[in-house]
């Protein structure tokens, strides 16, 4: 029977009520249908009845997690540490919780464990420095350092030092460590600059503040109009709570790069536990469950961004990515091209229309929106928006057009390899100017040596050039670099057939095979059944 195929072994077992079965098939049923909250309470009841099934637990600890039932999560961690069950991250929700409720006592057993079960060992430095800042003992800067900068205490030490010096209200040793690390870090320097213009704001330094977002990105502009207005601006890193709450949305966004796992989505949103007016918590575990199909939990994590938030256009952008993957389209694009239209409106609205427009397949709408962009670019991005309309014009079949943006795009930013690698790389799908669009590849590949698809247009390059060793080599290390990447595994079967190695060329266009699109298909199975002719060759 379909049912106790479901049903928990230990469910099973026992000569449990049917009512027992039947909570805990519906919480599998709607856990398999991306239902967070209602999987996450059936869970509960399934767990209340069978307090000793480490299993139930379990579950109930993950759906409370994605549903942000933090007293269920709670319960579920103690029933698990009780029978020896709880996960690592587990651990990190009873610390949670100790910080929330001030408990310092509590909060350094927490951290003990965590340090014995090794798994977030790393952390410990950071958390007992937060710690020294909750009960005013010490000193957390020394506590921190103390914890030595191997291995991944040290990817963290650094952030977590400027954020503790401007805690303790050493605000000009901050700064400066905040600016070090906007130099070093790229992708979070928006953010650690938000919180210290915030932090400073509240304590009365409203032009430091200010100086110390000036730019151009809409979060900056957004952070500065709220302290013009004499608005608090959100996501002050003040004390442990939200000093915490930082570190764990950092080691998120980390593990998330490398794929998404239920542990990033817990450390994320532990941090909205802990500090639910830092907006980027709720980013990332919105951007979290969009990645594991739970969407309406998605949407509701973004209820949270105010609309004035200096993160809510990055929140729209999510939105928006949530009606695309659900299918509502057209909804996407209506949303998108208001906001386009309205009062204000900057480059990034108008790409944000491109965008939707070419995931509908309106290639040539999509470059119209992106030559609006272009329109309101400041110049040291203009060449972002012309790089989109290229793309996209080449997708409508305008190449001719297509070339003449992207030449305009190489002539503003000739050191930005992503335009050089597209421009060469169209000329050698169209099997022109072969010469020029290697030199541009190559260029390409000196700035980014170790991106797989500007190395898969290289060996390509090297492959239509007449240079097979060399081309196997180079597309290899493309493979190497991206096994899964279709277009790169099709090449590589090209080249591996033009010198006799017949099966591994096979080999490498089975590979291309799996992640296919569906155009392409069709030609790399006629690859497959009767090998390579010139009618089958990859664009």
């Amino acid at each position: 029977m379909a049912i106790a195929g479901c049903a928990s072994p230990t469910l099973a077992s026992r000569s449990e009520p049917r009512s027992a079965i039947r909570d805990y098939v519906q919480a599998r049923a709607a856990d398999a249908d991306g239902r967070t909250a209602i999987a996450a309470r059936g869970y509960a009841t399934a767990m209340a009845r069978n307090p000793g099934d480490p299993m139930l637990a379990t579950r109930a600890y993950r759906q409370a997690i994605g549903a942000g039932d933090r007293e269920l999560a709670l319960a579920a961690a103690r029933q698990l540490g009780a029978q020896s069950a709880l996960p690592p991250d587990g651990r990190l929700l009873i610390l949670t919780q100790a910080v929330i409720d001030r408990d310092w006592t509590a909060a350094a057993a927490a951290t003990d464990a965590v340090e014995r079960e090794k798994a977030f060992a790393f952390l410990v430095p950071a958390l007992r420095a937060w710690r020294a800042i909750g009960v005013r003992q010490g000193d957390p800067v020394a506590i921190l350092e103390a914890g030595g900068r191997v291995g991944l205490t040290g990817v963290y030490a650094d952030e977590q030092r400027a954020l503790l010096l401007l805690a303790m209200g050493r605000t000009v040793e901050g700064v400066a460590a905040i600016q070090a690390q906007a130099t070093r870090a790229a992708g979070r320097q928006t953010r650690l600059r938000l919180a210290a213009a915030a932090l400073l704001q509240r304590r009365g330094k409203r032009s430091d503040a200010l100086a110390l977002l000036e730019g151009d990105g809409p979060e900056l502009r957004a952070g500065r109009a709220r302290i013009m207005a004499r608005r608090t601006l959100p996501g002050a890193i003040d004390g442990p709570a939200a000093g915490i709450a930082e570190l764990l949305v950092r080691v998120a966004i980390d593990m998330n790069r490398e794929r998404t796992t239920p542990i990033a989505l817990s450390l994320a949103r532990m941090a909205s536990f802990l500090a639910p007016d830092n907006a980027e918590s709720w980013l990332v575990t919105a951007e979290l469950l969009q990645a594991g199909g739970r969407y309406p939990a998605a949407g509701q994590a973004l209820d949270h961004i105010s609309g004035d938030d200096p993160f809510a256009v990055a929140a729209r952008d999510v939105r928006l990515s949530l009606l695309v993957r659900q299918g509502e389209n057209e909804a996407a694009l209506q949303a998108a091209e208001a906001a386009a239209k309205q009062t204000g409106a900057t480059s990034a609205d108008w790409i944000r229309v491109g965008d939707v427009r070419a995931a509908l397949g309106r290639s040539r709408d999509a470059a119209a929106a992106y030559a609006r962009a272009a329109a309101l670019a400041p110049p040291a991005t203009i060449w972002t928006a012309w790089l989109l309309q290229g793309s996209a014009l080449e997708e409508a079949g305008d190449w001719t057009e297509a070339k003449a943006v992207l030449e305009r795009a190489r002539a503003v930013a000739p050191d930005q390899a992503v335009v050089l690698n597209l421009l060469g790389y169209a000329q050698l799908e169209r099997r022109e100017n072969l010469v020029e669009a290697q030199r541009l590849i190559e260029q390409a590949s000196r700035l980014r040596p170790d991106d797989p698809s500007i190395t898969d247009s290289l060996g390509w390059a090297y492959y239509l050039r007449g240079d097979a060793p060399k081309a196997i080599a180079t597309l290899e290390r493309a493979v190497a670099g991206d096994p899964a990447q279709s277009a790169i595994n099709e090449h590589l079967g090209d080249a591996y057939w033009s010198v006799g190695r017949r099966y591994e060329a096979r080999y490498a266009w089975a590979a291309a095979l799996v992640a296919a699109e569906p155009a392409d298909l069709a030609r790399i199975q006629a690859k497959i059944d009767g090998g390579w002719t010139q009618a089958v060759a990859a664009p």
